[in-house]
């Protein structure tokens, strides 16, 4: 695996011309600088290049985007795990832009996800509600947003297992099947539930988020910083019966994307509980994933499988990492870490973006969807545009995105 090579020294080893600049005594810090400062004007020719796209796609959608089948959304009528992302990335594209039409664009849309606030069968309202509800209620102040938002975090408490102390990922509450199955990516539905103590001065929110991720803490994070996709559990019991995978090579091997949810949702939970065991979880899977980069800053869909390093790429899984990244090095005070960020969204923006087609709907291409299941592969997907643009605008414009997201820290 590759391991974290600095800025200077990868410069100095692969061109000529750099061994010329090391000999004038450029330091480290000021080649990071430069590199920072090429970096946002990438990033305002990305975000201009999302915009553009949006304004000409975002008129004639009316459902969830989904995946892209030859470069055009296909949708899901009901939203599945993703219908958040959408309404989303359109209340970012209003805060870059300042257009109003993306405001109405993104209402309309969250609005969909409506009937779901009181669903009990999905463990993705965080997914659902956080980025198109959560949002909306920060950006515009309308009670309705902030209300259903509650609502779907009473909804996600009811899936916890007391004697597992875990969130049940997949099916309904009165099926047998998947009762004791918990995957990585529940670490992204937590923020809801602390955003529902935080607004109702209700701890058992909080609580529950906590005990989860303390759960998954200890049953997924091997010692070496990786992750697998699902640990399962006897959900009579709550006896650990041990990893498994859906999405990822194997049981054993360690999914990108769910590496990057486990980044970015265990520096969130350390913002929300003060609890340094998430802060330090977070570094040990930063530094893991970070070891397993490959040189083009671009990650493989699973660091652990066979051909990696040499194997398909999941662009999506860069941009989540990223976002967690920029915030983890502000709460740890690690700018290597944002140094990383950088260098990842750099290379997102230079690489996966869709410029050069005409067909393509989305913004972001090079995703992956599920690998094992030969189910989207070098795809667009609506998480790979939402946090690629989330990521853009906390380097661009971190006000605003604070006020958008709440970036802030007990």
């Amino acid at each position: 695996m590759a391991g974290i090579v600095s800025v200077s020294r990868r410069t100095l080893l692969t061109t000529a011309a750099s061994a010329a600049v090391a000999a004038t005594a450029i330091t480290p810090a000021a080649s990071a600088a430069t590199k920072e400062a090429d970096g946002l004007r990438t990033f305002r020719r990305t975000a201009d290049y999302a915009v553009t796209k949006l304004r000409a796609v975002a008129p004639g959608v009316t459902s969830f985007p989904e995946i892209t089948r030859f470069e055009k959304w296909t949708y899901s009528a009901k939203g599945g795990w993703i219908g958040g992302f959408w309404p989303g990335t359109l209340w970012l594209a209003s805060i870059y832009s300042g257009d109003p039409q993306f405001r109405t664009l993104a209402a309309a849309s969250a609005e969909k996800l409506a009937p779901r606030q009181h669903e009990t069968s999905d463990h993705d309202l965080g997914f659902l509600f956080y980025p198109s509800w959560v949002t909306g209620w920060r950006l515009t102040g309308d009670e309705k947003w902030r209300t259903g938002a509650l609502n779907a975090a009473a909804s996600l408490i009811q899936r916890y297992n007391e004697k597992g102390k875990f969130i049940r990922a997949w099916g309904a509450l009165d099926t047998p099947g998947n009762a004791g199955r918990v995957i990585v990516d529940t670490m992204m539905n937590l923020d809801l539930l602390t955003f529902a103590s935080k607004q109702t001065g209700d701890r058992k929110y909080l609580d529950i988020a906590v005990t989860h991720a303390k759960t998954t803490e200890r049953v997924f994070v091997r010692p070496d910083g990786s992750t697998p996709h699902v640990f399962d559990f006897n959900p009579d019991t709550g006896a650990e019966i041990g990893p498994n995978s859906v999405q990822g090579y194997s049981p054993t091997s360690c999914w990108s994307r769910g590496q990057a949810w486990a980044i970015y949702g265990f520096t969130t939970m350390y913002r929300r509980s003060g609890d340094p065991l998430f802060l330090r979880t977070a570094q040990r899977l930063a530094d893991f994933a970070l070891r397993a980069l490959t040189p083009d800053n671009v990650p493989v869909w699973d660091y652990l499988a066979p051909q990696a390093p040499h194997d398909i790429k999941d662009s999506s899984a860069g941009a989540v990492m990223a976002c967690g990244l920029l915030d983890l090095a502000k709460v740890a005070n690690r700018p290597r870490y944002r140094e990383a960020a950088i260098r990842i969204l750099t290379a997102l923006c230079e690489t996966c973006l869709t410029t050069k087609s005409t067909r393509a709907e989305a913004i972001v291409a090079r995703g992956t969807r599920n690998r094992p299941a030969e189910d989207g592969v070098e795809v667009s997907l609506p998480y790979g545009d939402y946090y690629l643009l989330e990521g853009i605008l906390r380097v661009l414009m971190p006000k605003e995105i604070d006020k958008a997201i709440d970036l802030s820290a007990v």
